[in-house]
């Protein structure tokens, strides 16, 4: 860790209360602080019961705190959560110790009390105070089959009723049908295929190939995304060449809400040291700006040689399409959802930096009439970042940030079409 991660980690530690007190009426209760590389933690488990909460598991790593009418999503190894259609950044990703989970201290002193009815956060006593009685579940993730896995004590394999809902004061209108979320399909796109095989990493070895690489992350995607309920399109399954103008049309054609192309990225070898280059970032369809925009865009793009000379059609430019009106309409829209991937990407233990977003004019895109964005997972020609890439849980990692982003735009979609809002407003 570096000096000034230390130093950070120390002033958290100073500042943080050695236990936290949670207050309901007269009633108190002690949960411990732990104060660990991570920062301040507290086991949530000890903290329901005087909560009035309950946590429930979803599929994978995923669970859900429920109190005060508020639902938070938490994920295993992602800093992140989602609460009321809001993705917030967590002080540190949860986690599982000797079989309790952890979850960073901020979770209940700041995001609690601001998302959840009835909870108040007094710094100078180290006291969250609860008023009145908890409000019940709405229910265990809509994204799969959950069992509880505590409203105290610890985990619990057994199924378990959900919460009972609180009854309507009398006089009082009945709250409205929980409206069911829209059935979505994802396209996912693996990146080259067949005789492209992309990217060769890394440098003095060039042992792996990108269209492995894709193909493995894909189907891991492809896996957690059918877990949180959503239909998937694959543009290729097995190790085949599609052509990059085919893929936004087996897009549209599978009536796709969003389309997520996956990629490694490679470094020049012109550059000083390129076996340094290392890092992720996400790309949406607009015209290239910077000059490593362009690089980007012209590896991706090369892929068309592949395709035969019908491919590449002198009358119709890729200027041209940048420019169709159909995919102006889904520009902000793009933009948008590779900012969520981007953050949920930034969240997991990737051995590279955060490229940030960007654009560039990608053929794969200019045909998927929907919101598009291109994934570049990492440097395979980096060592370190190809032994991650290629590592069953560095491709799980990846997987589940992208998915856990992909739902998070789409509950945001869904919400703002509700409220008659065009996605193209």
């Amino acid at each position: 860790m570096s000096t000034v991660g230390t130093l950070l980690l120390l002033a958290a530690a100073l500042q943080a209360p050695s236990a936290l007190v949670i207050r309901h009426g007269e009633a108190t209760a002690t949960v411990s602080v732990l104060l660990t590389q991570r920062g301040p933690m507290v086991r949530l488990e000890e903290a329901l019961t005087p909560l009035g909460a309950a946590l429930v598991r979803g599929a994978g790593d995923r669970m859900r705190l429920v109190a005060g009418g508020a639902e938070i999503d938490l994920t295993l190894g992602m800093a992140v959560a989602k609460t009321g259609g809001r993705t917030e950044q967590l002080a540190a990703a949860p986690a599982m110790l000797d079989g309790k989970l952890l979850v960073p201290l901020s979770l209940l002193t700041d995001l609690l009390p601001r998302v959840a009815r009835g909870f108040a956060w007094d710094a100078p006593r180290s006291e969250l105070r609860r008023a009145g009685t908890a409000v019940a579940s709405t229910g265990p993730p809509s994204t799969a089959t959950a069992t509880a896995v505590a409203s105290a004590g610890p985990p619990s394999t057994a199924s378990a009723p959900p919460p009972r809902r609180a009854a309507p004061a009398p006089g009082s209108a009945r709250p409205p049908p929980r409206r069911e979320r829209t059935r979505h399909v994802v396209v996912v796109d693996p990146g080259h295929g067949g005789p492209d095989r992309g990217m060769r990493g890394p440098i003095g070895s060039r042992r792996y190939h990108e269209a492995d690489i894709t193909l493995g992350v894909s189907r891991r995607l492809r896996e957690a995304l059918q877990k949180r309920g959503y239909g998937v399109v694959m543009t290729r399954t097995t190790d085949t060449l599609i052509a990059l103008h085919d893929r936004g049309h087996i897009a549209n054609r599978a009536k796709g809400s969003v389309f997520v192309s996956v990629h490694v990225n490679a470094a020049n070898l012109r550059w000083r040291r390129p076996q340094d280059a290392r890092g992720f970032e996400t790309y949406f369809l607009s015209t290239a700006k910077t000059d490593d925009e362009r690089r980007v865009e012209a590896m991706e793009n090369e892929a068309v040689k592949y395709e035969g000379e019908e491919a590449v059609s002198s009358d119709d430019p890729l200027s041209f399409i940048l420019n169709d009106m159909k995919q102006n309409e889904y520009l902000r829209e793009s933009s948008d959802f590779a900012v969520e991937v981007q953050q949920a990407l930034a969240s997991i233990p990737h051995p590279g930096v955060n490229r940030g977003v960007k654009q560039a004019g990608f053929r794969v895109l200019v045909t998927a009439y929907m919101p598009a964005v291109l994934v570049e997972i990492g440097f395979g020609t980096n060592a370190a970042e190809v032994r991650y890439l290629t590592s069953a849980a560095g491709q799980r990692a990846i997987a589940e940030a992208i998915a856990f982003a992909t739902a998070a735009y789409l509950e945001r979609l869904d919400r703002r079409t509700a409220n008659g809002v065009s996605p193209d407003e």
